[in-house]
């Protein structure tokens, strides 16, 4: 039968893709369909017609599926952050372990009853709420010019407005009011990417969960602000922030934080405890958002790279140094690589902060470093930790030629975690064990920490 756009249709929503959104099939032709559950019969209209699948929205649940919650957030719907709310947690997480496991068969290559034998559960929360420590909030007007802010709805740069997201620390709802009222107070504008007029364009909020210590970030199209003074007074009476940071960009584009701070009051940094480790953290750094995860993540990279304290370690894409700091109790020595100048002065600063010695860190490609390296002595284990992406092609390149015995590959997206997993086991290395974290609860997102050792071996 052929299908085409607006034709209404009756049916039951058989299992989620990779964004969260239901999929359902008429006659064997799939529907991607938004805001719906596995296990929900739906009226549907059709929205988008191609030759091998469709789009849909809901019109109407004819029958609820079991494993529908009401979402409680108002927002959920037009927000682009949270597409799963409506779906029971125990269902979410069955969902991220399923899609491992399908992308690791599917873009991987890997014999199915290979992937059933050793992934394993996803790991969860308890209160899958109120977890996140970042929050950045676009800040402009809505569709009556006034001034808002919260997170942009999917696809678009549309403002769904939003001044308390329940995934983020209450604290965060009214240091974000405040800065509001200080602009409307001041009469200081919002920037407009359509004319590229108007000062401030973000307001990034970081929150050290160990000590309380919230880091308040304003990035502006300019480099100065009427009252700062009043300003950071401001944010500091509304809730626990301790140091207040203008960030400048100036570019047309959708990253957030331009190059330049300059230091309004405190440190410039907070400080945060990880896995007993003290981390300072800065505007520029990166750090799991979720640290309730990230310590049982990182739990796992120590169980899986079962260390005797006489390895040589190396960490890929170090960032900050958690994952390098948190490993060196257990090894010899272990050396983080990172590209980001930045995150790894914070690194060693961190390294000094902790005491630790036996922690080295090396800024450049890991493409270009990795080679040197390996020309003075081979790893024993390498961590591999990069960003949604995955790992270059010459980077992995180099990992295979420095030829470990061991590597843990901790990625936050399943589909390029298959690819390089491909291109290790065509290598010589095999899958040992996966174990799926839900770090980013509510949405589709999933991080997963997994064993490679050289094959036959381990």
């Amino acid at each position: 039968m052929e299908y085409r756009k607006n034709d209404v249709l009756t049916l039951e929503i058989s299992s989620l893709g990779s964004n969260g959104e239901g999929i359902a099939k008429a006659d064997g032709f799939p529907i991607f369909i938004k805001d719906s559950v596995p296990g929900d019969v739906c009226e549907i209209r059709l929205t988008k017609v191609k030759k091998s699948l469709a789009f849909g929205r809901v019109m109407r649940i004819v029958r609820p599926s079991p494993d529908r919650v009401n979402a409680p957030c108002p927002v959920s719907r037009q927000c682009g952050g949270c597409t799963l709310q409506a779906v029971s947690y125990d269902r979410q997480l069955g969902y991220k372990r399923d899609r491992v496991k399908e992308c690791l068969v599917r873009i991987g290559g890997i014999d199915r009853d290979i992937i059933d034998r050793v992934t394993e559960d996803a790991v969860g929360m308890n209160e899958p709420f109120r977890y996140r420590n970042k929050a950045q909030y676009p800040i402009g007007y809505g569709r009556s010019g006034e001034l808002t802010a919260g997170f942009f709805a999917g696809r678009s740069h549309e403002i769904i407005s939003n001044d308390d997201c329940i995934l983020l620390p209450k604290e965060f709802a009214g240091i974000l009011k405040a800065m509001l009222d200080f602009m409307k107070r001041e009469g200081i504008a919002a920037y407009d990417e359509g004319s590229l007029t108007g000062d401030i364009r973000h307001l990034v909020l970081k929150k050290a969960f160990a000590t309380g210590q919230i880091m308040a970030v304003i990035v502006s199209s300019g480099d100065a602000l009427p009252h700062e003074e009043a300003l950071c007074e401001a944010l500091k009476a509304a809730g626990n922030v301790t140091t207040v940071v203008l960030n400048t960009n100036r570019d047309n584009t959708n990253v957030i934080l331009g190059p330049e701070n300059r230091i309004l009051c405190g440190s410039g940094y907070i400080t945060d405890i990880l896995c007993g480790l003290k981390f300072q953290i800065s505007p520029f750094s990166f750090y799991q958002v979720n640290p309730y995860i990230a310590e049982r993540l990182y739990g796992a990279a120590l169980e899986f790279a079962d260390l005797s304290g006489k390895e040589e370690v190396w960490d890929v894409c170090c960032g900050i140094g958690t994952i390098t700091l948190f490993l060196a109790g257990h090894c010899r020595r272990i050396t983080g690589i990172e590209i980001i100048k930045e995150a790894i002065d914070d690194a060693k600063e961190n390294a000094a902060l902790n005491g630790i010695e036996n922690a080295d860190f090396i800024t450049g490609a890991a493409e270009t470093v990795l080679p040197e390296m390996a020309a003075k002595g081979r790893p024993d284990v390498v961590i591999l930790d990069p960003p949604r992406s995955g790992m270059e092609g010459p980077a992995l390149d180099a990992v295979i030629k420095a030829s470990p015995e061991k590597i843990v590959y901790v990625s936050c997206d399943p589909a390029t975690l298959a690819r390089d997993v491909k291109h290790l086991c065509d290598a010589g290395y095999g899958i040992k064990r996966v174990r799926p974290y839900d770090q980013f609860c509510q949405s589709a997102h999933v991080e997963v920490c997994c064993l490679l050792t050289k094959t036959g071996r381990g």
